[in-house]
């Protein structure tokens, strides 16, 4: 992942729910650059969701039933 896109990532990442943002800027510097392209998919579909259910599902609260999101939804509750 080129520099730019990471920066316009993590820009999009910035949420109003400060443990959402913190577990995503975590996520981005340990893995961010590894991203493939079903990876950033995955993550770019998850960005998409509000910030409770993004939070429920990173937190534990909620399964991640859908398994193209399940292995990055794995990697936020790690970091």
């Amino acid at each position: 992942m080129e520099d730019v896109d990471l920066r316009r990532l993590r820009w999009r990442c910035r949420r109003g729910l400060l443990e959402n943002d913190l577990v995503l800027e975590r996520f981005l510097e340990r893995h961010g650059r590894s991203l493939d392209d079903a990876g950033l998919a995955a993550f770019n579909e998850l960005l998409a969701l509000p910030d409770p259910e993004l939070w429920d599902l990173v937190s534990g609260r909620r399964a991640c039933d859908d398994r193209r999101l399940a292995t990055i939804v794995a990697m936020l509750r790690e970091a």
